[in-house]
């Protein structure tokens, strides 16, 4: 996907080194996340048949620092989903320069908002899936493959 400006580095957004506080690199990378969910089936209209997207687990790397008043874009990948988990990548770039200033990663998982626990993606969201997915590996999170229960050795009967 290209990339889509966001905002601009915040005052309150700079810590006392003079650069965006590390905290801030996810407020920017969420508000990325919030640009690309209504393509893949995942803005309101989601929420109105009861389900949301959760956050599981998260990684960040820094590239290169940014100071007040500078300019975000980001773009965003589709990396791999299965029946319940979507893994997305961000890129943060100055949005006038080009330069890489940081990524992140993201398991999110689809939940039942009224049963507070983890459901299927609709069919209709895992065709937006596949069709935006790049099938791309992450360089720090991946989904874990489902395996088969392993079933212990039958033990010898005393006799």
């Amino acid at each position: 996907m290209p990339a889509t400006p966001l905002t601009r580095v915040k005052p309150e957004w700079v810590d006392h080194y003079g650069h965006m506080n590390l905290a801030y690199y996810l407020v920017a990378f969420d508000l990325a996340t919030d640009v690309v969910w209504p393509g893949l089936g995942l803005g309101p209209g989601f929420r109105a048949r009861g389900l949301g997207t959760f956050a599981a687990e998260s990684w960040q790397g820094y590239t290169r620092e940014v100071m007040e008043g500078m300019p975000l874009a980001c773009t965003t990948e589709v990396l791999t989903y299965d029946a319940k988990r979507l893994l997305l990548r961000h890129v943060m770039l100055h949005a006038e320069e080009g330069w890489q200033v940081a990524e992140n990663e993201v398991i999110y998982l689809c939940v039942d908002l009224t049963r507070r626990r983890v459901a299927e993606w609709p069919a209709d969201v895992l065709e937006r899936f596949a069709f935006a997915g790049t099938g791309g590996a992450g360089k720090r999170l991946a989904l874990p493959v489902a395996r088969a229960p392993i079933t212990p050795p039958a033990v010898p009967s005393a006799g």
